[in-house]
């Protein structure tokens, strides 16, 4: 540790966007596990943002925890106070769970300025991901395997490569990301697989969800969730923004599949209905899919079905969907952190992924998800109904299914915690 007399002190940069439950995951989530792995270790929080109700909600959960906003000016020095005082306050750097090396730029800043350690907490690295390769399509996690292990070396930039050579440790989310990597630069230190924190994230809110599911006469284990997704997120129109061109590009490919990839899960809900008189909850993981879901989840079920098929008209939080998800029969979802967010629950999970989804899906088959993992392109409305069919018929298999793949997940957290202290052992002070 650096110092016996005092606590470590940890910079935290994470909080990377409010508009999606699953970002606002990331953060609770790895301070649930310093809370429990390294109780006297004091945090600090360097957040991107942290708006509508993310920050008391922080603070409610971890009352000890600081936050310093800001970010770095042109010159890669930091812009404000509380950011500087972070800066020289703490021992050791941690770049949270995100889809990217999100903070490489200020993991740099934090070595140039400090020359204290750093490193990463489960991430994706995907190069071929948010039209980088200039195809807006994907593919399947098989065929982005192809691509990525046929990509020659030389992908990461020589600041990159010093800033990833100079952590004390790497963990990435998912296996593909991790080979990438490993090929890429081989010889990096402590390199590992270490799960999305959003694993770890225990926040709940009782009081919203129980109001919610009576006001909607939804009962426990008597309804699933299910939540749609475009193929690439419209930050443009999130953003109230003049579209450019990688905007329309985007938009012509959600566009010619914004129908076609919840087909299956309208059928999945008709038969669902249909078969077991039970209810559906159509909710949101980001802000624009509230419309969307009553768009393509709700208003185009027949006649008989929509009656028993609930739509949340309005965003949540990452607690009160826990807490909703918990009382559900299953999560069937094209999003990845709600199937999380129900697993750490002991609700089972169904997840679809999209070509343009990036390879942190890979997670799911790393962790053995199985048949309850499905390419949207090759899911069916029969397919996915079988899967809750089985849920349905026995539950408790299916709920003790749930809480091993969350436990195997969780398995990687001892090691993370351990690397984060361990980076900062040979500091004095």
């Amino acid at each position: 540790m650096p110092n016996p007399a005092r606590p470590l002190r940890i910079l935290l940069r994470s909080a990377w966007q409010t508009v999606n439950i699953g970002d606002i995951g990331h953060t609770p989530g790895i301070l649930s596990l310093f809370a429990q792995y390294l109780p006297e270790a004091e945090i600090t929080l360097w957040p991107k943002s942290v708006d509508r109700g993310v920050r008391q909600q922080l603070l409610a959960a971890f009352p000890q925890l600081r936050i310093a906003e800001g970010e770095l000016d042109g010159d890669g020095l930091p812009d404000s106070d509380s950011v500087r005082e972070a800066f020289a306050r703490c021992d050791v750097m941690v770049h949270g769970s995100g889809p990217s090396l999100l903070a490489i730029r200020h993991l740099e800043a934090w070595s140039r300025l400090t020359g204290k350690p750093y490193g990463v907490c489960g991430v994706t690295c995907d190069p071929t991901a948010f039209g980088a390769t200039g195809s807006w399509e994907g593919g399947t996690l098989d065929a982005m395997r192809t691509t990525l292990m046929a990509l020659p070396p030389g992908r990461f930039s020589s600041h990159d490569e010093a800033v990833l050579r100079g952590a004390g440790f790497l963990f990435f989310r998912d296996t593909l990301s991790l080979d990438y990597v490993n090929r890429q630069l081989p010889g990096l230190r402590h390199i590992v697989f270490g799960a999305d924190a959003t694993f770890a994230c225990d926040l709940r809110d009782e009081s919203k969800a129980e109001s919610f599911l009576r006001a909607h006469g939804l009962e426990r284990d008597r309804f699933i969730c299910v939540i749609p997704r475009l193929r690439w997120t419209p930050y443009h129109l999130m953003n109230a923004r003049t579209p450019n061109e990688s905007d329309h590009a985007r938009d012509a490919v959600n566009a010619r599949t914004r129908s076609s990839d919840h087909a299956a899960l309208r059928e999945m809900i008709i038969r669902f209905v249909r078969h077991t008189g039970l209810s559906v909850l159509a909710c949101p993981e980001m802000t624009y899919q509230v419309e969307l879901a009553r768009e393509q989840l709700v208003d185009p079920l027949p006649d008989d079905v929509r009656p028993h098929v609930i739509w949340k008209d309005s965003y949540w939080l990452n607690d009160e969907a826990s807490s909703v998800y918990a009382r559900a029969l299953a999560v069937v979802s094209v999003e990845n952190h709600s199937p999380i967010l129900a697993l750490a629950q002991g609700t089972p999970a169904i997840f679809l992924r999209q070509p343009t989804d990036t390879v942190k899906g890979q997670m799911w088959p790393d962790l053995g998800l199985g048949d309850w993992f499905f390419e949207i392109e090759h899911a069916t409305g029969d397919a996915l109904w079988d899967r809750l069919r089985t849920i349905h018929f026995d539950l408790p298999a299916a709920r003790a299914r749930a809480r091993r793949l969350h436990e195997t997940a969780l398995r990687s957290d001892r090691e993370m915690m351990a690397a984060v202290a361990s980076a900062a052992s040979n500091l004095t002070n």
